[in-house]
């Protein structure tokens, strides 16, 4: 009888130890997801030093993957498929360019940052360039190509309203975006060039010779940052912008350079 009661009992208590494990709810695991971020090449030491870190970390289930180039590149990547989920360029045209061609969301654009344009030489230099008043006394000026570097569409702007851009051309050292600019300048293969001041902020090897002022400028130099509209991940794509425009983030952007954008 007793042995009996004992086998009894362990069945019951087996049978409610294992209704309380099958009513125990199932702990849902997040999604792991992968952005890309299509950046001007400008962005890249603030983005891969800190603010990649700063929202993995805030966010353990996204990885975030940069791709760095110039503004104009980046567009012609993105027409051609490139998979990008948040475009962020250092300048609106290229941005507006694929907002009319509904490759890019046009109620997630924000013009978050504003750079400066200035005029650089290398840290040892003997030039005579004083500023952009003498900048044809140079025998090499190198600048972004305008038709895809959007500081070197700004140069030629400025110069043209300088009226100098005509009578420089056979000196003109076109690169294929600002980082090329500057390393030409580092390693006094070009006498000046025409780069960003976060790019110049950036080298120990270059001198800023003089800012551009604006009002050689049609617009101020901003950076907008939008959601690419193939993204499959529009909520994290959501959430990287919104830490872009952060306060967090705008520290970490002025750290380098940058301004607040209009």
């Amino acid at each position: 009888m007793k042995k009996g009661l004992s086998i009894l009992l362990a069945g019951v208590m087996a049978t409610s130890l294992f209704g309380c494990s099958s009513n125990k709810p199932e702990e849902k695991k997040e999604e792991q997801v992968k952005l890309t971020i299509a950046a001007a090449a400008s962005l890249e030491n603030a983005f891969e030093d800190e603010l990649i870190p700063m929202f993995e970390k805030e966010y353990p289930n996204v990885t975030i993957e940069g791709v760095y180039d110039s503004s104009g590149k980046l567009q012609l990547q993105i027409e051609k498929g490139l998979d990008a989920d948040v475009f962020f360029s250092a300048a609106t045209t290229q941005m507006n360019t694929l907002k009319d061609e509904d490759l890019v969301d046009a109620d997630s654009i924000s013009n978050v940052l504003e750079n400066k344009l200035v005029l650089i030489k290398g840290k040892d230099s003997t030039t005579t360039v004083t500023g952009f008043d003498n900048i044809k006394d140079a025998s090499i000026i190198a600048i972004g190509d305008p038709e895809v570097v959007p500081a070197g569409s700004y140069a030629k702007e400025a110069l043209t309203n300088l009226g100098v851009w005509d009578s420089i051309q056979d000196r003109l050292s076109l690169a294929g975006n600002v980082t090329e600019v500057l390393s030409q300048v580092e390693t006094q293969n070009a006498e000046i060039g025409l780069v960003y001041a976060t790019d110049a902020a950036s080298s120990d090897k270059v001198e800023v010779v003089a800012e551009c002022d604006n009002s050689l400028l049609a617009t101020p130099v901003l950076y907008p940052v939008g959601r690419v509209s193939s993204t499959k991940h529009k909520e994290e794509a959501d959430s990287l912008i919104q830490f872009l425009k952060s306060d967090k983030a705008l520290k970490v952007f002025k750290k380098y350079g940058f301004k607040k954008g209009e």
